[in-house]
């Protein structure tokens, strides 16, 4: 009989818990949708300034300011990046961080309209939706504040501002300043075209600036006399796209001349390509850009030029962690999908008609896909990866495009500025709220996905790919 009472205890015990992480749920889900304009406002004034990395001085400074007002401690300027930042609450632990983005990508100036119209006098365009991004992070960090402040959570709550994410790897440096060192679970998210919890990794990426310095001489009076650096840049392209047959096929290698010389009459003296090199393995990576290094010095022997370069971003590929996973997409279809007006549907329709390729239904984005790991790496890179390999961590991608966007496209940064982007980053700010107030009521969880964390990291030893170089702060001028 006595069996019997513990038994039944116990159960009431998790009922009664059960119970409280759902009226926690409800609650929190509620207080988010209340805020719905101020969200929406913070998300499309970051979508105006369109900051580039490293650059994104008002966008930082404006969710320091939100996260400072609703009683954050805020530590700016760290791991020597000035837009970066750690905003607090609480004490003890569990600790939970929440992570946040906010940089633009250049060239994606464009009008938050259904046909390609740049806007006039800007160059850069939140392309990856950042601007939903960080915004979705630091109101889900203000719910889980607001329940620590009240004692319905005990804990602490941390919001990471992370600059520089397309090609800066502004986390890399936060994880090698130990930023993430006393973290439990990082909780991040990503703006998409669908409803997913991630379950797919990323490519490993490293980059570097190749510059080529020769030597200037009249293109037509004394050829002779000039070593042109923009044949250095040429003959190392052409070699490099000679390695393609070579290399394992998941590698992707991508370049772009950012410096070709001023005048075609004059012997340029110094030139300057951007290359990427990426791989579903960080040291497939490391060894196929000590090839295209090869190839660079090869280059500048053969043109008599000579070439140094400067390592600008590297990433780790993304640890996944099916535990959190299968929690944080519970909480996603517990939030569900987006619905749009017929205005939305009309904007989506046109939106679709640009896409020279088949795609799903618009009514789509108001799915939530199934939980499914895939083997294939995608074809991304994100310096999330460098966290994943740090501490336990888990994300999501919610519909703030209309189905059928490419992230990096004009249609994405339309789609950013409407209430479809910030429908989609409601559903997101949802989620993980509701996937941290999880890791805080339930040891359990957190100690497993631990668990699982240490079983698949293996005996790795985590070393940034990039280097102990400093942030390349000035990697976008």
């Amino acid at each position: 009989m006595r069996i019997f009472f513990l038994l039944l205890a116990a159960c009431l015990s998790v009922t009664s818990l059960f119970a409280q992480d759902t009226t926690l749920k409800t609650r929190a889900m509620g207080d988010i949708q209340s805020r719905y304009d101020d969200y929406k406002k913070i998300a499309l004034q970051i979508w105006d300034y369109a900051e580039v990395g490293y650059k994104e001085v008002k966008s930082s400074a404006l969710l320091q300011k939100t996260l400072t007002d609703n009683g954050f401690n805020v530590q700016a300027g760290v791991a020597d990046i000035p837009t970066a930042f750690v905003a607090s609450y609480g004490s003890g632990s569990p600790v939970i961080g929440i992570l946040a983005e906010f940089d633009a990508l250049p060239g994606l100036a464009q009008q938050a309209v259904p046909e390609k119209t740049p806007i006039e006098g800007k160059a850069a365009g939140h392309g990856c939706g950042h601007h939903l991004f960080g915004t979705a992070s630091v109101a889900a960090g203000i719910e889980i504040k607001k329940l620590i402040a009240e004692k319905k959570l005990t804990g602490t709550i941390r919001v990471y501002g992370c600059p520089a994410e397309e090609g800066g790897s502004g986390k890399v440096y936060m994880v090698r300043a130990g930023l993430f060192n006393d973290v439990d679970v990082v909780i991040h998210w990503h703006p998409g075209a669908e409803n997913a919890v991630t379950l797919t990794s990323a490519l490993a990426n490293k980059s570097a600036k190749f510059r080529f310095h020769g030597l200037s001489a009249h293109a037509a009076a004394a050829p002779d006399k000039g070593r042109s650096a923009l044949d250095g840049v040429e003959a190392m392209d052409y070699m490099v796209n000679m390695m393609r047959e070579h290399i394992p096929q998941e590698t992707r290698i991508h370049y772009v001349i950012t410096n070709g010389g001023k005048a075609p009459n004059v012997v340029p003296d110094f030139a300057e390509v951007y290359y990427y090199v990426r791989h579903p393995k960080k040291e497939e990576v490391m060894r196929i850009f000590d090839w295209v290094v090869q190839a660079a010095e090869g280059a500048a022997m053969g043109t008599q030029t000579k070439v140094d370069y400067e390592v600008i971003g590297g990433t780790h590929d993304l640890l996944l962690n099916r535990t959190l996973a299968e929690t944080m997409q519970q909480n996603l279809l517990r939030v569900g999908g987006v619905s749009y007006t017929p205005a939305e549907i009309e904007f989506a329709r046109k939106i679709q008609t640009s896409f020279t390729y088949k795609v799903k239904a618009i009514e789509s984005v108001g799915a939530v896909e199934p939980l499914k790991e895939s083997q294939d790496a995608g074809g991304g890179s994100t310096d999330v990866g460098d966290v994943s390999y740090t501490v336990p961590t888990v994300g999501l991608v919610a519909a703030t495009w209309v189905a059928g966007t490419p992230a990096h496209s004009w249609q994405a940064v339309a789609c950013g500025g409407t209430e479809i982007g910030t429908k989609g980053m409601m559903v997101a700010a949802k989620t993980m709220t509701l996937t941290a107030i999880d890791c805080f009521t339930n040891p359990t969880l957190v100690t497993a996905a631990k668990e699982e964390f240490k079983k698949d990291k293996g005996d790795y030893q985590y070393k940034a790919l990039l280097g102990d170089r400093k942030p390349a702060l000035n990697y976008r001028d």
